[in-house]
């Protein structure tokens, strides 16, 4: 992942990842229609599509992709709930907006990346945690970017 180097140099990972296992074989499951609509449905689409795969649709890095399971509340304003489940690559460039997973003290959090007068730091999504303003100083590292969430409904 690149990005700025007092940002991400340095930090020892907290784990290794795996290698990835061959895929045998795709998972297929049936695509009904090409949408739904959030209204009547209609009789003309009861018909099932060809099948669809999800890890085509959400993973395109496959060796820099990992799952993180989310604790707390902090992100509940950006639709991310205490128990869901984060989609993380670790190729994809973190930037302004973007959801990231950073290490903050030996710990990760999930927070939105901002430019805020020129400096950058992590905001919540959530009125009750204040932002964290990154410096050259500390040893806060941006660990990937959140490209899905996975909740029940």
């Amino acid at each position: 992942m690149t990005t700025d180097p007092a940002l991400t140099g340095g930090f020892s990972e907290p784990f290794t990842p795996l290698p990835l296992r061959e895929r045998r074989r795709a998972l297929l499951l049936p695509l009904a229609g090409d949408s739904v609509a959030a209204g009547f449905p209609s009789p003309a689409d009861d018909y099932v599509e060809t099948g669809i795969d999800l890890n085509e649709q959400l993973i395109r890095h496959p060796s820099s992709t990992f799952f993180l399971r989310v604790s707390g509340d902090s992100m509940i304003g950006a639709g991310i709930h205490h128990g869901d489940l984060l989609i993380v690559d670790r190729s994809v460039e973190p930037r302004h907006g973007r959801v990231v997973v950073a290490a903050v003290e030996g710990a990760f959090t999930l927070k939105r990346l901002v430019r805020h007068q020129g400096r950058l730091r992590l905001e919540a999504a959530h009125p009750a945690y204040p932002p964290l303003e990154l410096s050259d100083a500390d040893d806060t590292r941006l660990w990937g970017v959140a490209i899905h969430v996975i909740h029940p409904l």
